[in-house]
């Protein structure tokens, strides 16, 4: 398992920014979500470079250096002190992201919704959508508005593998920030009554969980578009942070990202956990 699910240890909060207004929450919710947890602090930007061209255009790499420190200054500035700014040399920002979290050894990577490079069209930059596919450890996404939740934590659960490691992170993170967990799982009409009780069974054994590690916690069935009654059922607790795993039961295991993560993230105002079996 990841880092954050199998024992809470947040050690090390590494922040991806390209230095654009999409960056602005993941930087606020890791700089806040470093310091409530004592972790070490890191800022990484890409220098996108492609050395192809590097005898056609003149000190290519050095203008590429020269940008992805530049896209660090919001990050310095809110960061201060103590925090660590590195840069990575690669041809594409998802690449140099995960080659930069696993130098780095980071237990989360936060990131904004998109970059500045993503079709305004595009609720889930693609780039964001490989990093959570391909990282090994887990990844929050925080939308421009995005801060450290203060309030209470959504868990959204169906009984997958997925869904077991993100109560795990769930957990801890509601612990250690002295805040309440909702469990949700949702039905559509047209599942069986088995699969309904399932759905029950699901958010029972997780709520249990969580009040075993010292949690409050409560949980509810809800029927609907599995994104859209997550998204929802966020709103209506105040929950302002969402934690689940990035597959569900039904998600395609070779797609990067499953469609009702990728939906939620796309739709939700509040920063969502994304976490992966290891």
């Amino acid at each position: 398992m990841t880092a954050l699910s199998e024992n809470g240890m947040l050690k090390r909060v590494l922040v991806a920014t390209d230095g654009s207004d999409y960056s602005a929450g993941a930087i606020r919710t890791g700089v806040a979500l470093a310091k409530a947890n004592g972790a070490q602090l890191i800022g990484l930007s890409i220098a996108l470079y492609n050395p192809e061209y590097s005898t056609l255009v003149p000190n290519l790499a050095e203008e590429a250096e020269k940008r992805a420190r530049g896209a660090l200054e919001s990050f310095i500035a809110e960061a201060g002190e103590g925090a660590e700014a590195v840069t990575i040399e690669a041809g594409d920002p998802y690449t140099g992201i995960l080659e930069g979290a696993k130098a780095q050894q980071a237990d989360v990577i936060v990131i904004g919704r998109r970059g500045k490079r993503g079709l305004a069209r595009m609720m889930v930059g693609d780039a964001t959508a490989k990093v959570i596919g391909h990282a090994h450890c887990a990844v929050l996404v925080a939308p421009r508005a995005g801060h450290l939740w203060e309030k209470s934590v959504l868990l959204a659960t169906d009984g997958s593998a997925h869904s077991e490691a993100a109560a795990s992170a769930a957990g801890h993170l509601a612990k250690q920030a002295g805040l309440p967990v909702t469990v949700v799982s949702v039905v559509t009409s047209s599942h069986s009554p088995a699969r309904r009780q399932e759905a029950q069974d699901a958010v029972i054994a997780k709520v249990l969980k969580l009040k075993n590690m010292g949690v409050a916690a409560e949980g509810k069935v809800v029927e609907g578009r599995p994104d859209e009654a997550i998204v929802k059922a966020a709103e209506d607790v105040g929950a302002d942070l969402i934690v689940m795993g990035s597959h569900g039961r039904t998600g395609l295991m070779k797609a990067l990202l499953g469609s009702v993560a990728e939906r939620v993230i796309g739709q939700a105002v509040c920063p969502v956990l994304v976490i992966k079996p290891q």
